[in-house]
Formats: structure tokens, sequence, C-alpha cells
């Protein structure tokens, strides 16, 4: 006649034994080499503990309307013209106040601006003749996601040529530079200062030079990336020279310390997987040892317990 399994169940063993025996002294090693291994296999594999992470963010971004301008001659002059009241006393033989037009879009209705539009007209005489553009314009710059950072930063555009020219027409992006990273939580206002000390009364304060020096000695500011030019020459007489500026303001990648709890929860996650391979192992290793009875244990089946009742 024809076999078949009608029911099946697992026999369940008990090893049993005295504290101070062979089978407690393996059992302790056991648990040892179970759990301490995998976490030096993943600290030595390095990034165990995760210090720096990244985040993405649009930031909220706006032009304050300050700005500084040198537009270099031919002749080797240059005009100048600036939004800070002590920097035009200084320079009352080279200025010319410019028309400005500036406009920020929010194109996609987020309520944070987009997009900068800038135009600048430069009243010139019919013998200046510009080979060079140098144009600083300073922002408001705020992060929200993790750490509340609030800064004043600044774009740099500028172009030479050797032909005089009538226009200059830009579009770039603003993007986030850093030499350290940010915080994940808390207020940062150390750079939330003017990036040109409006106040002083000496020259050298508002030289070029010095203004990138101290600029570039900070750990946060941006720059202008991804830009493109556009030169015209062949200015008409008594026409102004034009400056035509678009400056996007984009999401971008921000480096920051991870918190307490990010650490955590990244390196439990990585040493759980290495654990779960040498639970694994070690079960199988167990096993073996105790069914073969590699050290002297008492038994305790319950296939007794079911002989016993009949």
């Amino acid at each position: 006649m024809a076999v078949y399994q009608v029911f099946s169940h697992p026999e369940l063993r008990r090893y049993k034994t005295h504290v101070c025996t062979k089978a407690t002294v393996l059992q302790f090693l056991i648990v040892l080499l179970t759990f301490i291994p995998p976490l030096f296999v993943v600290y030595r594999s390095t990034g165990f503990w995760q210090r720096e992470a990244y985040f993405r963010e649009v930031p909220s971004i706006t032009f304050k309307k300050q700005l500084l301008m040198v537009l270099e001659l031919r002749n080797g002059q240059y005009v100048t013209w600036s939004t800070y009241q002590n920097y035009n006393q200084l320079q009352q033989e080279h200025l010319r106040i410019p028309a400005i037009k500036t406009r920020e879009e929010d194109s996609n209705s987020d309520g944070k601006f987009d997009k900068l539009i800038l135009r600048l007209e430069v009243p010139l005489s019919s013998d200046e003749e510009v080979q060079g553009v140098h144009l600083l314009l300073m922002f408001r710059y705020k992060l929200q996601k993790f750490t509340t950072l609030t800064m004043e930063s600044m774009a740099y555009l500028h172009y030479q040529s050797a032909a005089a020219g009538s226009e200059m027409w830009m579009v770039g992006d603003i993007r986030f530079k850093q030499k350290q990273p940010i915080g994940h939580k808390g207020i940062d206002n150390r750079y939330n200062i003017s990036v040109i000390d409006s106040s002083s009364i000496y020259a050298e304060d508002f030289k070029l030079t010095k203004i990138f020096q101290s600029y570039s000695d900070r750990n946060l500011a941006t720059v202008v990336d991804n830009s493109y030019y556009v030169w015209t020459a062949g200015r008409g007489a008594d026409q102004p020279f034009v400056i035509s500026a678009n400056i996007n303001y984009l999401e971008d990648v921000y480096l920051y310390t991870p918190g307490f709890w990010y650490l955590i929860k990244w390196g439990w996650v990585q040493y759980v997987a290495v654990l779960l391979i040498f639970l694994f192992a070690f079960d199988r290793i167990k096993i073996f040892i105790f069914q073969n009875q590699l050290v002297n244990t008492m038994v305790d089946s319950t296939t007794k317990h079911v002989n016993k009742s009949l």
C-alpha cells in the first residue's frame, strides 16, 4: 500500500548543564564570537560612524539691492559706482551713476525666488571705452531644513575683452561653497554680516583684492557657476554701457554633521546586517557540537515526554 505523511512536527531538544562545565565555557565563547566580531568588521570597513552626510534644499535667496561696479577703460582709467555712500564719496572723480532695473521671479510659486534679472545702464562719454567689467552683487542667503543658516553672500561677475564693448550679457547660477560641514540643528549667524564694510572711510577697505581675500577666508560662501558671457562691441556715441545679468537660484547639495540618532541608526543598520551572518553561522556550529555531544550535556527531548505519556 502507498505510504503518505499524515502529520509532522519539529522535535525540541534542550541541552542542560551545570555552571562550571565545558559546555558553559563554550556557550560563553560563542556568544562573544557572535556579537563582538561584527562590530569590528563594520568598524574596520570604514563608514560605521557616518560623521558627514549630505542633504538637498532649495535656499531662500534674496538680492539685497547692494552692489559695487567697476568698469575698466581702454586708457587705463576706470569708472565706478556702488550702493555704499562712503565708497562713492571716496570715488567722486570716477563716479558714474547708472540706471538700474532689477526683478526677482518665483516661477514655480513655492514662495522662494528662483531668478534675478538685473540691468544696469552706465552713462559714459564718447571717448570712454569699456574693456573690463567687475560687478559685486550682495544677497541674503538662508537655509532652514536642518540648521537655520542666515548669511550675506556675494556673486562676482567679471569679463575682460581686448575690444571696447557696448554691452555685457551673462547668465549663471548661484552655488553654495563650503570648506566645512554645517550643523544639523541650531542657528548659524556667524556670516550674517556685511561682505563689504560700508561704514569704513578708508579706500583700502573697498579694494577688490581685500574684499576677495576676506570673502575667500570664509568657510561658507556662494560663487557664480555655470556662467556664460556675451560681449557686444561697438558702442554708439553717447550711448550707455549696458550690463545684463540673469542669475538663477537653484536647489543645492549641502554637507552637514549628522546628529546622534542619525549616527546610531546608520551604525545599527550596518551592525545588524553583519550580525545576522554570524548568528546563522554560529547557530549551525552549536547544533553540530551539541548534537554530537562534543561537550557533555544532559539532553531533554520532547520525544521522551511523549513516550512516557504512552
